[in-house]
């Protein structure tokens, strides 16, 4: 049953709960949250909502504009399964104090554009959406940057560096070896209870979690794969499943990351992400007479992802570490074609099925850093941008990539090999993004300035460790 104002504030008093906590996304798609005594929360704080500084917020307004309103959206009201004073969450919205018009750069604005822009568009009235956001839970981490030093480090008892120490106390010989993390039962899966609490947290606020596994890298890479939704839904449950992934981990004596590439030699993390469009209760991806059963809508999208991508990773794949992992000779999808099974192809088609309803597209190349809202709007653009236009993805490949010959590897498109080169993309490649206001030209200059000055010029000015292994003695 979905919540209204009067519903949130009887289950406050149903469960006791003591403080509501109102949450929204920032620009680079970290939650921030103000908590406010249940008291204080009557029907029209649903109206009204609560003002804060905008200036004080990445990536949104300026010091001289910076009163904005938050409005809570009772239909996203869980119960926090974590804390331990009585917590009611509400995820909100963003308006502008004045006009009290949406605010141009919410993210999650956005995505409930592009679902309005969808069904304006005639072509679907729904679209579903499926992340696979994978990520590493460690026992420590430790790093620092400055002047004169720079350091990382990060511990697993599963990490096969562990596998000859001893100085910590017995050492039981279980460590998982580099990429044989998939499915290994414990004692080496050293994070099964963890991962069954995640899932229990998850479940306990209404998401439903199909399964949950160790992953293929050393040292406590897992994923909990939830049921897919609606597109700003989806959003929605990708950042309360990274709250609760964090929260429960440091409750157990570990800490999570959704970093792509924590660990060098093993598996990254990505999120891929399951699409499809519905209209009138049928999937418009499926055809039982094509190649990998997919209908002539789905291959025009794929060719709208793979004309796009190089732009839409400037989104997806949103930092420096992202291209750590987007690596072309190794596993990554890093390859602008599509394929009913290899997975090193940035458009992959699930064949676990034959049901119409579980025909879908996976892209391949997002991952978790990236702000849900803004890459699941963007993708949707650049498919029905490929609907619209009737863009070709060319022929599908399903050979072995590491096997094909070099003046054949040669011809096919890769992603971008930087976030830089991403952001350049994105910079000449986002009109199809502009279609129904969805985004703004604002918005994307917006992006594209925070990226290059916060994140780019950054690490460029800065040596890495292995600079010096390679060239100190130059």
């Amino acid at each position: 049953m979905t919540l209204n104002a009067k519903g949130v504030l009887d289950l406050i008093k149903e469960k006791d709960i003591q403080m509501v906590d109102m949450r929204f996304i920032d620009l680079p798609g970290t939650w921030q949250h103000v908590t406010i005594p249940s008291p204080m929360v009557g029907e029209d704080e649903f109206v009204d909502g609560f003002g804060f500084d905008g200036s004080s917020i990445r990536g949104f307004q300026a010091i001289n504009e910076s009163d904005m309103l938050i409005i809570p959206d009772a239909s996203t009201a869980f119960v926090d399964p974590t804390l331990e004073v009585p917590t009611m969450v509400i995820i909100c919205d963003i308006f502008d104090p004045i006009s009290h018009e949406p605010y141009s750069r919410d993210p999650r604005y956005i995505a409930k554009k592009a679902e309005a822009y969808l069904k304006q568009t005639g072509i679907a009235d729904t679209s579903y959406w499926g992340p696979e956001p994978e990520f590493f839970m460690f026992n420590d981490v430790r790093y620092e940057s400055g002047t004169n030093s720079s350091s990382y480090a990060v511990d697993s008892v599963e990490g096969w560096w562990n596998s000859g120490k001893g100085d910590w106390g017995p050492n039981y010989g279980r460590q998982i070896q580099p990429k044989h993390g998939y499915y290994p039962v414990p004692p080496s899966d050293t994070q099964q209870d963890v991962r069954s609490k995640i899932a229990l947290a998850l479940m306990s606020v209404g998401i439903k979690v199909e399964l949950h596994h160790h992953e293929v890298a050393t040292a406590g890479q897992a994923e909990i794969g939830i049921r897919f939704d609606t597109l700003t839904r989806m959003a929605d449950n990708a950042v309360i499943h990274k709250y609760l992934v964090k929260q429960v981990a440091q409750q157990n004596g570990l800490t999570a990351t959704f970093m792509p590439k924590p660990l060098f030699g093993d598996n990254g993390s990505g999120m891929h992400v399951h699409q499809s469009l519905w209209k009138d209760g049928d999937n418009l991806f499926f055809d039982e007479l094509n190649y990998a059963m997919l209908s002539d809508v789905a291959k025009y999208y794929i060719g709208g992802l793979l004309k796009h991508a190089p732009a839409l990773l400037a989104l997806a794949a949103p930092t420096t570490n992202s291209y750590r992992r987007l690596v072309p000779g190794f596993e990554a999808p890093v390859n602008l074609v599509y394929s009913q099974r290899n997975r090193s192809a940035a458009c992959r088609i699930p064949m676990y099925s034959n049901s119409p309803k579980a025909k879908r597209v996976e892209f391949r190349c997002p991952d978790p850093t990236c702000n849900p809202y803004l890459t699941f709007a963007a993708l949707l653009m650049a498919g029905l941008d490929g609907i619209q236009n009737k863009i070709d993805p060319g022929a599908p490949l399903d050979k072995d990539l590491f096997e094909l010959p070099r003046h054949e590897l040669a011809k096919i498109r890769s992603v971008p090999g930087s976030l830089a080169e991403a952001l350049n993309a994105l910079e000449n490649d986002y009109q199809f993004l502009l279609k129904g206001n969805v985004f703004t030209p604002d918005l994307l200059e917006t992006w594209i300035d925070y990226k290059r000055q916060h994140e780019v010029i950054p690490m460029q000015l800065r040596p890495t460790p292995y600079e010096f292994v390679l060239y100190y003695d130059a």
